[in-house]
């Protein structure tokens, strides 16, 4: 796993994540526009060449083998 970097919520997403997640995080931020995230960061790490973002509160997004997005929740 490679380290990424750190954004906040409802910033600018490094240019390296595909737009098929930046768009997932755009809908993840959306969902929590009734709630205080000014706080809260994305995480972006690499596994196997393919980003992995997390949320402060456990929403994480990653890019399965076909390309698609999936969503989960840390416990």
């Amino acid at each position: 796993m490679q380290l990424g970097t750190r954004w906040p919520v409802g910033g600018d997403v490094p240019p390296r994540v595909p737009e098929a997640v930046v768009a997932a995080i755009r809908e993840v931020e959306a969902e929590l526009a009734e709630v205080d995230t000014a706080q809260w960061r994305w995480t972006l790490t690499w596994l196997e060449g393919r980003p992995v973002v997390e949320l402060d509160d456990g929403t994480r997004l990653r890019v399965a083998h076909d390309g698609s997005v999936i969503r989960d929740q840390l416990d």
